[in-house]
């Protein structure tokens, strides 16, 4: 036993050396990107490549361009702008698909020459649902209606929740969101892994609500819009701060992926790149 035990650490050796010498002789090979460092990557997820920068595999880059309006790019060169009402910052690509509410005049326009899909939240018949289900290329837009407040009465299906099923992510936004949706619509969205929510408290729902809708829905990624100033959109940081976690990476582009979604629900808070008219 002895003069076994004393072999060992020659052996060791001799394995070590081999080891350490077998990459001088074998070819060289591409190295497999790491799941788990993407995973651990945390604010890394935060990209601040161009629009006109492809994106890169099972990812959606999303870019808010203030108010309710963000950008949302796929890997298969979809550009989608959300609660679209005519007017991009320069350089922005035109898209291909814009989806829209009728709250009123900053989500909504009838300009809309050249764009190839136009999704409107509402339907040209009052109360009638629209019914959105568009497949192009890698992605998949639906719509969950939603009742607004018209002058002073309750328009049913006045307006939508818009999902993009991308990447492998489910992507809602809340649009111009002015009641919590009942069970069947919670149903209808089904799981929502990057949620882009309002949060002025009172042109849609007083924050308390909304902060419920959040809470439900659980969301890997929340991104807030709509804040109209930094102290609404303070207080509903502050209010989620129990739950979520809250990350400012600084500038207006996500870039979200199945496998780079945090472990624990997240608050990502994005500065707008173009204003546009009033506050976001």
């Amino acid at each position: 036993m002895r003069h076994q035990a004393e072999g060992v650490p020659v052996r060791l050796a001799l394995i070590a050396a081999l080891l350490l010498s077998a990459p001088l002789c074998a070819p060289a090979q591409e190295r497999r990107p790491s799941h788990c460092i993407a995973v651990a990557g945390g604010p890394e997820r935060v990209q601040r490549a161009a629009w006109s920068d492809p994106v890169p595999d099972r990812s959606v880059r999303l870019s808010y361009l203030g108010h309710s309006m963000f950008l949302i790019q796929t890997e298969g060169g979809l550009d989608i702008v959300t609660d679209y009402y005519g007017t991009l910052p320069d350089g922005a690509p035109a898209p291909d698909v814009v989806t829209m509410n009728h709250a009123h005049s900053t989500h909504w326009t009838d300009d809309v020459d050249g764009i190839p899909h136009v999704l409107r939240g509402w339907s040209d018949r009052f109360g009638i649902a629209a019914d959105h289900y568009l497949t192009l290329g890698d992605t998949l837009i639906r719509n969950v209606p939603t009742d607004i407040r018209s002058f002073g009465t309750v328009e049913e299906n006045g307006n939508s929740i818009f999902v993009f099923e991308a990447g492998g992510l489910c992507i809602a936004h809340l649009g111009h969101l002015h009641h919590e949706p009942t069970d069947a619509q919670y149903a209808t969205l089904g799981r929502v892994d990057v949620l882009l929510v309002p949060v002025d408290g009172s042109y849609t729902m007083e924050q308390a609500a909304m902060m419920r809708v959040v809470s439900r829905l659980n969301s890997s990624v929340v991104i807030p819009m709509h804040w109209f100033g930094p102290a609404r959109l303070e207080a509903f940081v502050s209010g989620m701060s129990g739950q979520f976690d809250i990350q400012r990476p600084g500038g207006g582009e996500y870039l979200a992926s199945l496998r780079g979604l945090p472990d624990r629900p997240t608050v990502v808070v994005l500065e707008p790149v173009f204003p546009g008219r009033g506050w976001p």
